[in-house]
């Protein structure tokens, strides 16, 4: 027999893809995390969800906790129950929710790992003039260029680019348009690229970026193709796309200095998302720091 509340679960994920517009990927993580649960009130034969306590959440979340579930991912399971408790509070099916007040463990956030400028240069200046190397290197430009999610880069359509103003137009998190610039560099990529790209697509194709079979570049194959140019480009470890990202954000904010621009291009919905690259900026004016003033370098022995 299925885990209970399955009639509630359906009525949720369809209210997540039809109001909240949330992305397939999106949806079925709240799927996973809310079955976890489920099948927790199954194995103590919780039938009703009014019946469902805090205690009964703080057991789950200790058992998950024993399992080995990570801090992060306790957080998202945790935010998972609570807006599934909030819409059975809109259809009345509760009266309150039991999760409001439920603490998971503190997690260390962990800065994200990026490129410095030399790094970031040598990665995407892929060279050779066949399919393949302009593909790849107009790919690597305009993810570095935009600062570009990898879902973002293998979703963007022919009509969403135009290389004579500079510019893309990117749909992101939440279905969340944003129009962003493309540099010299990229523009350029980008301009080698297309030739090669119409003499392989078929007609009804919209992908900017194709496999040689004419067809959209899946997450995974740009991942395995990052993984072999991180080899070939001489990286000292695998690239993955969204260092590109990382990389593009930290270099806008070393330059600039302005913390809501970079918000801005990322499309991050809160400030507080993007300042984790004031963390990096700082890392990097302390070393300097440290190399140049002479009262900060250790002693020679």
């Amino acid at each position: 027999m299925p885990p209970p509340f399955q009639t509630e679960r359906t009525a949720f994920l369809t209210y997540l893809r039809s109001e909240k517009q949330l992305s397939p990927r999106t949806e079925e993580s709240y799927a996973r995390d809310l079955d976890k649960f489920l099948h927790y009130c199954d194995s103590r034969q919780i039938t009703r969800l009014t019946d469902i306590t805090v205690h009964n959440l703080r057991e789950n979340l200790a058992q998950l906790h024993r399992k080995g579930l990570a801090g992060k991912s306790l957080r998202r399971w945790l935010s998972a129950l609570r807006a599934f408790f909030n819409f059975g509070l809109r259809r009345g099916w509760l009266k309150t929710n039991p999760a409001e007040g439920l603490q998971a463990p503190r997690i260390e956030k962990k800065l994200p790992k990026v490129l410095d400028v030399d790094q970031a240069g040598q990665f995407v200046e892929v060279r050779g003039d066949d399919f393949l190397a302009r593909r790849d290197r107009a790919l690597l430009e305009l993810i570095y260029s935009s600062g570009l999610r990898l879902a973002e880069a293998v979703g963007l359509d022919i009509g969403e680019l135009d290389l004579r103003e500079g510019a893309v137009i990117v749909t992101g998190k939440g279905n969340k348009s944003r129009h962003l610039p493309v540099g010299r560099q990229a523009r350029e990529a980008l301009a080698q690229w297309l030739p090669e790209r119409a003499a392989v697509a078929p007609a009804d194709e919209k992908a900017v970026f194709i496999s040689q079979r004419g067809k959209r570049l899946t997450h995974r194959a740009v991942q395995l193709r990052l993984k072999h140019l991180s080899l070939k480009q001489g990286m000292d470890e695998p690239v993955h796309p969204h260092m590109l990202r990382h990389s593009f954000a930290s270099h806008m904010l070393e330059s600039s200095g302005d913390l809501r621009l970079v918000q801005e291009l990322l499309g991050h919905a809160n400030i507080s998302t993007t300042q984790i690259y004031t963390h990096l900026d700082f890392q990097h004016l302390a070393k300097v720091y440290d190399q140049a003033h002479p009262r900060a370098q250790k002693k020679k022995d």
